[in-house]
């Protein structure tokens, strides 16, 4: 880890309003001294590095030109926020990024008047921007709305939908495409940016108007056709004919790294009286830090690394294999004798594991980018002609597409997989990412099948299972991270619907287990047959359909009984308090109790300290047993007056 970096210019912005105090020639400095300590403190941390990268002097020019936060600057996702964040107040806890307690990794409300918008998925910017904009148009209040989105996020349906009703916003709205990948329009340089400057001036925009004004006296068919020609002309230069096609008025593209060029043309745009704007800006991810640039991810996330090598510390390394891979790497293989297997994922292939697949079967893997209802719609296309679709994406994206998971592929009972990573609690990236409601709103669903694994060997007999299984649609939910450490199948079995399997037989507790809260359902039993309770422990596998038989028979010959599983309310317990209530298997006294996630949005930390304030460890466990029990920490059975 390297010292701090010299900041000089950086220590007098505290606010923006100690920004726009500087003068322009001061903002290269500034955005360089910014760089460095977002670097400084990241490698600290760990987090999303590249990303911020790539926006310093973008962050650095739209603080200086729009009065926030009066005006609303709106990120989307948020992963880029990190130079924001140094200079609207926090850079005093900016070495607590992602850790319990401290900032936020993404955009956050309750955080500062500088986030007016939370985020962490993608595509929502432009919408949340627009009902800023109109609302002070309502209100006749002063203010802009500045969003801005990547050129990945451009690739959700949601980003059109909002632009398509944008036009009432007028020049309150301003969007800016942050292009770092796509290769949208040739290398900017200073041609571009004199162009850009040229098209987003007075000089430029009043003889337009005039020219519109004109044109409107004319005939309807001739003002359309100078219209298009107008367009055209430009969009030639500029690439902007799609944009104005929605609405908006483009300009670009522009240099994302050349500060005072940026300036210039956004204050262009702020004193524009037409509008809504797009402002086309062209930046390179990981800028100005070379083992990011270089990197093949340009350092997308990165734990805690050394500042000079670039080196990330990675841990000892040689443990056990990530559910992830174990996914990817398991699906390749069946495909090797499946030629109907292939693989979607919407823009996270190597987070689910599907750039395993794809390496071995590039012509059956498909990244569609951000746009999970399209994922899960062509995957039900493909089922229905025969494929054997496997849909990864991580739990709590998956909600972005319910719809069409109901309609397009549970009513229609096709064949679907899906492969929901991040199940549970996920650590520093905090509620956002947390795969919470996954068996809340699968296991409702009428033909859905739904697993979830207790290590990494039941994940592989549960993809293999997926393989198999023709008569409907299937899911499976794993946590994110390394498994148990447990030897995987060299040949996976395919498991019996609807099957559980007792992993330590008992007779007083009862506990139900769903997911990879098993090893902590073990610890607990090692303490509760300590303290005189002989104890079951079952590993149900299947949140749906319940292994009834299994149930019945634990519910019957036990004192208490006791579901635990790594998800909100509504999941398996509420299903398991159904049969039971159905079939008056409480009616004889059972002591039945649930064991779920917290009626909460949990903030980030670490994963093992989340668990705990969700109360969902082995000491939980046991208490939940002795209370249930009336007994005391030692077991003994407490007198009730």
């Amino acid at each position: 880890m390297s010292d701090r970096p010299v900041t000089p210019l950086l220590d007098k912005v505290q606010l923006p309003a100690d920004l726009r105090a500087l003068s322009k020639e001061d903002l290269p400095q500034l955005s360089e001294e910014l760089r460095q300590e977002m670097i400084s403190a990241v490698s600290v941390t760990g987090g999303h590095l590249g990303a911020g990268l790539g926006v310093v002097e973008l962050t650095v020019a739209l603080h200086y030109v729009f009065d926030t936060p009066s005006d609303k600057l709106i990120w989307d996702v948020g992963h880029q926020a990190y130079p924001h964040k140094i200079i609207t107040g926090r850079r005093d806890r900016i070495r607590t990024l992602r850790q319990g307690g401290g900032l936020s990794g993404f955009t956050k409300r309750s955080e500062s008047e500088y986030d007016p918008f939370g985020a962490a998925h993608s595509s929502t910017s432009i919408s949340a921007a627009l009902g800023f904009a109109i609302a002070n148009k309502l209100a006749d209040k002063p203010g802009r709305a500045v969003a801005v989105i990547g050129d990945g996020a451009m690739s959700a349906g949601m980003a059109y939908e909002a632009m398509n009703n944008a036009a009432a916003a007028g020049n309150r709205l301003v969007v800016i495409l942050n292009d770092n990948d796509m290769s949208i329009a040739p290398p900017v340089g200073s041609l571009r940016n004199a162009l850009a400057r040229l098209v987003s001036s007075g000089k430029y925009l009043t003889p337009r108007k005039l020219a519109k004004k004109l044109a409107k006296a004319m005939p309807e068919g001739m003002h359309s056709s100078l219209r298009k020609m107008e367009e055209y002309a430009r969009g030639m230069l500029t690439g902007g004919t799609l944009f104005d096609e929605l609405g908006f008025y483009y300009v670009g593209p522009v240099d994302g790294h050349d500060v005072r060029a940026l300036v210039e043309v956004l204050e262009n745009v702020r004193d524009a009286e037409d509008g809504p704007m797009l402002v086309h800006v062209v930046t390179k991810k990981g800028k100005g830090y070379e083992h990011a640039e270089n990197a093949a991810d340009k350092y997308h996330g990165v734990v805690k690394f050394d500042v000079v090598s670039g080196k990330q510390d990675k841990g000892p390394g040689g443990g056990p294999p990530s559910y992830q891979n174990v996914f990817g790497e398991t699906l390749a293989k069946l495909a090797e004798s499946d030629p109907k297997i292939c693989a979607i994922t919407a823009a996270m292939p190597s987070g689910t594991g599907v750039d395993k697949f794809a390496k071995a079967h590039p012509t059956r893997a498909f990244d569609v980018g951000i746009a999970e209802q399209h994922a899960v719609t062509f995957a039900a296309g493909l089922a229905a002609q025969g494929m054997r679709p496997f849909v990864a994406i991580y739990s709590t994206f998956l909600q972005r597409a319910y719809d069409q998971v109901v309609h397009d592929v549970a009513i229609q009972n096709l064949p679907v997989r899906f492969a929901m990573d991040r199940a549970g609690l996920v650590g520093a990236d905090g509620a956002t990412h947390a795969g919470s409601f996954d068996l809340a709103y699968l296991c409702t669903l009428p033909n859905f099948v739904v697993m979830a694994p207790s290590d990494e060997a039941e994940l592989a007999n549960m993809v293999t299972t997926m393989a198999e299984h023709d008569s409907g649609p299937i899911a499976v939910r794993y946590p994110r991270g390394e498994g148990r450490g447990v030897p995987l199948p060299a040949e996976p079995q395919v498991l019996e619907i609807g099957k559980g399997r007792v992993v330590r037989e008992g007779k007083t507790v009862a506990i139900l287990s769903l997911g990879t809260r098993l090893a902590e359902a073990e610890k607990a039993a090692a303490e509760l047959e300590a303290k005189g309770l002989s104890t079951t422990i079952a590993d149900l596998r299947f949140a749906k359909p319940l292994d009834n038989e299994l149930i019945r028979k634990l519910l019957a010959t036990h004192e208490v009984a006791v579901t635990i599983e790594e998800a909100a309310v509504g999941g398996l317990g509420a299903h398991v308090l159904t049969l039971a209530s159905d079939e008056g298997l409480i009616d004889a006294g059972l002591k039945l109790r649930t064991m779920r996630l917290p009626d909460t949005f949990q903030d980030h930390d670490k994963p093992e300290k989340q668990y705990d304030e969700a109360r969902l460890n082995a000491p939980h466990i046991v208490e939940t047993v002795l209370k249930a029990l009336r007994r005391n920490s030692v077991g003994i059975e407490e007198v009730v007056a």
